[in-house]
């Protein structure tokens, strides 16, 4: 695990000769040895076609690749640090909340209308989410932001997950979404998106939910 979380707001990265990290522009606090910070253009490991995907999605968030060996303490905007490990399956997560992931990932775009069809659509309008995010897949470690601390709810066939959509922070596993009204559509006028509007969450893996409704 490339990530040691120090406390709630940073995290402490080794940096070894051979490996790639790429971290958000901006969240590198300090570091020691010999380490170099250069512009990402290729789109991590996802290449250039990673790179336009995330251009058309307007979850082109820039990137910054980490090599040489070292330690980097990484944190951003005094924002809650959580540190996500992936074994083989894929995370969706929004792009401006990656603080940093290793190399080791693919990165990629997908849209959400594909899970979530015409109601997918709808919570990006609601919810202020975009309609594309960022997927991560592989074995690896990443680190993400969110408002207030995050909880981790598991989701099992026999108990999908319903949550506020701004409050959603992330999710991997075999888990599908869809947007669904929680009141009549003459009774969302003036409504917080928990109070109109639930995302739910079926399947069998992981949502990450963050304890504040505020944007990053």
């Amino acid at each position: 695990m490339a990530f040691r979380e120090i406390n709630s707001k940073m995290v402490q990265a080794a940096v070894t000769p051979g490996q790639r990290l790429f971290s958000q522009r901006g969240a590198m606090l300090a570091y020691q040895g010999d380490v170099s910070f250069t512009p990402n253009m290729a789109g991590g490991q996802g290449g250039v076609m990673s790179m336009i995907g995330r251009r058309v999605a307007n979850e082109d968030t820039p990137l910054m690749t980490v090599e040489g060996s070292g330690t980097v303490l990484f944190g951003h905007g005094g924002h809650h640090v959580q540190v996500i490990n992936l074994s083989g399956d894929t995370l969706y997560v929004e792009a401006d909340r990656l603080l940093a992931f290793e190399g080791t990932l693919e990165q990629g775009t997908v849209f959400l209308g594909s899970q979530g069809g015409v109601m997918g659509m709808v919570r990006g309008q609601v919810s202020g989410q975009g309609l594309f995010t960022t997927t991560l897949r592989g074995h690896g470690s990443v680190a993400v932001m969110a408002h207030g601390g995050v909880f981790e709810i598991p989701v099992t066939p026999q108990r999908p997950v319903r949550v506020d959509p701004q409050a959603y922070v992330a999710h991997h596993g075999d888990v599908r979404n869809k947007l669904s009204t929680a009141m009549g559509w003459r009774d969302m006028v003036g409504r917080g998106s928990g109070e109109a509007f639930q995302l739910e969450l079926s399947g069998s893996g992981t949502v990450f939910v963050q304890a504040s409704e505020e944007k990053l």
